[in-house]
């Protein structure tokens, strides 16, 4: 039997991993080892959530940062920031903010603009 606390639990993972995903796929980086690494990710929140559900909120910006944390071991800067790097050809990757609260989103730190909410890349 599924308890209110961890249907909370899931719905943040599976939207976590649905924003990660639609980032992923926006930038034409999701292959299978790369959704092996959302789902590492996923799997390592889904213990930390269990132990606070009230961090329901955090988990998207999380695991967008762990994401990217193994990308960077792997695959290299993700996501790259595209304005900067059509304009200057400076890459550099977007970073999460806030680090740790609700509602994350993409950001440009060279120009200081945010570039998109976490799951809604172009």
């Amino acid at each position: 039997m599924i308890t209110p606390d961890s249907s909370a639990v899931e719905a943040a993972l599976h939207g976590a991993r649905a924003s990660i995903l639609a980032d992923l796929t926006a930038r034409d980086v999701a292959d299978a080892a790369v959704v092996s690494l959302v789902e590492d990710a996923v799997t390592h929140r889904r213990w930390w959530l269990e132990q606070w559900p009230d961090g329901a909120e955090y988990v998207l910006g999380l695991v967008a940062q762990d994401v990217q944390d193994k990308l960077l071991e792997t695959y290299g800067r993700w996501p790259l920031c595209v304005e900067c790097a059509e304009a200057e050809d400076d890459p550099h990757a977007l970073s999460v903010e806030p680090e740790l609260g609700p509602e994350p989103h993409w950001v440009c730190g060279k120009r200081g603009v945010v570039v998109a909410a976490v799951g809604e890349l172009s």
